[in-house]
């Protein structure tokens, strides 16, 4: 069950291995970041630091939308997405699930797409993220992808929005930002993902709902206070 793919380990893979999907929920627990596509188990390596700002950045940033809200849920990696009962099984960084579909969500995994997957581009994820993973979100139905490069220290991402006939296009960045087509009112400046432009997520919630300065203020002393 266990025959090793590839003997050489990559920086984002780290092997891959051949079984059925009822052996990889068997095989797999919570802690383990793989995915199950065509027979085959994609087991990951843990993700780099810069990967890893921009990863919570934007999961601080939606979550508190959506909580505030009221609109939906979000999930991050790992966390199963199983696109459909025949399907491949996904492991997206950062995913999103409306209000109206909660009913997908299970304590395990959601059952079909999300409405929204937001994937962290590395260098060894180009391939797979650009290419495999947008033909089968669009071919499965997740509503709104979004691409954001890890690789440059200047931010940079792409979206897409699935049209009428069920293809993706791009969302235009319009002045610098990108505004969700399926979270109607959330929007991100992509320069906040720059190594050096990057905001706490806290301030840049506040500027996307805006909230004035002085109640920034207010809310961050209060916090402090809370926290100290």
């Amino acid at each position: 069950m266990q025959s090793v793919h590839s003997q050489t380990p990559l920086r984002e893979e780290a092997y891959r291995l051949r079984m059925s999907y009822e052996q990889f929920l068997q095989w797999a627990d919570e802690d383990v970041h793989a995915e199950w596509v065509d027979g085959e188990v994609i087991v990951f390596m843990p993700p780099k630091d810069r990967h890893q700002d921009i990863v919570t950045f934007l999961v601080t940033l939606l979550r508190n939308f959506a909580d505030s809200f009221g609109i939906g849920v979000v999930r991050v990696a790992p966390f199963e997405m199983r696109l459909s009962p025949s399907g491949p099984s996904r492991e997206p960084d950062i995913l999103f699930i409306s209000a109206e579909n909660l009913h997908r969500l299970t304590e395990e995994r959601v059952e079909g797409p999300a409405d929204l997957v937001i994937e962290v581009v590395s260098q060894d994820s180009v391939r797979r993220d650009r290419q495999q993973k947008f033909a089968e979100y669009q071919s499965f139905g997740v509503r709104e992808y979004w691409l954001v490069d890890s690789q440059t220290p200047e931010g940079k991402a792409e979206a897409f929005t699935l049209n009428e006939q069920g293809v993706y296009e791009p969302i235009p960045v319009q002045e610098g930002v990108i505004h969700s087509r399926v979270i109607p009112g959330f929007w991100l400046r992509v320069e906040w993902l720059g190594t050096d432009t990057m905001p706490d997520a806290f301030t840049a919630f506040a500027q996307m709902v805006g909230l004035p300065m002085e109640v920034l203020e207010a809310l961050r002393s209060r916090r402090s206070t809370q926290e100290g």
